[in-house]
C-alpha cells in the first residue's frame, strides 16, 4: 500500500454565452474542499467573438491559478432554439480549448448525471443543487449564483466518479 496520499484538483464548469458558471475543489482520499467558486460574465455590449475570449480568457487563468488535474463541464443541453444550442456550444468550446491549451483532461458530464450525483435526484431543483452543495463543500453559505452552484456541482460529480473508480 502506497504511502503517498491522493488529492487532485478539479475545475468544474457550467459554460454560457451570458454566464459561465465555474467552481474549483480539492479533493483528497476523505474530504472535498471548495478552493473557489463564481461566475466569468463578459459584458453583453462586446461583440460575440470577443466574449468568447473573455470565457476563454477566464478558463486559462483559472486553469493556470490553481493547476486543476481535471476540468468537469457540462454536456450541450440540445435546446429547441437552435440559435442557443450555438452560442452554448461555442462557449463550451472556449473552455475546451483552454483547458487542452494547458494540457488539461476535459470529462463532460450531463447535467442530470452531476445532480444525480449531488442531490440523488437527475431532476433536481437549482435551489436543492445549491442546498446539497452547500451542505457536501462546508459553506457557511449557499454558493452563488446558480451557475456557480452547478459548476460546483460538476466538479463534486467528477471526484464522486473518480471516487467510485478508485474503490
Amino acid at each position: 500500500m502506497s504511502s503517498q496520499k491522493f488529492e487532485t484538483i478539479i475545475l468544474g464548469v457550467d459554460p454560457g454565452s451570458i454566464v459561465t458558471g465555474y467552481g474549483v475543489i480539492r479533493q483528497t482520499e476523505r474530504s472535498w474542499e471548495p478552493l473557489d467558486f463564481g461566475c466569468i460574465c463578459p459584458p453583453r455590449k462586446l461583440k460575440t467573438h470577443e466574449r468568447y475570449l473573455v470565457i476563454f480568457e477566464g478558463i486559462d487563468h483559472l486553469i493556470e491559478k490553481y493547476q486543476p488535474q481535471a476540468v468537469s463541464v457540462e454536456t450541450q443541453f440540445v435546446y429547441k432554439n437552435v440559435q442557443s444550442a450555438l452560442k452554448l456550444g461555442m462557449a463550451r468550446g472556449a473552455v475546451m480549448i483552454a483547458a487542452a491549451r494547458r494540457g488539461v483532461e476535459v470529462f463532460e458530464y450531463a447535467p442530470t448525471k452531476a445532480k444525480l450525483a449531488v442531490v440523488g435526484n437527475g431532476g433536481a431543483s437549482k435551489f436543492q443543487v445549491q442546498k446539497m452543495v452547500q451542505m457536501q463543500l462546508k459553506l457557511s453559505q449557499m454558493p452563488e449564483p446558480a451557475d456557480a452552484a452547478d459548476a460546483l456541482a460538476l466538479a463534486l460529480c467528477h471526484a464522486h466518479t473518480r471516487r467510485a473508480a478508485y474503490v
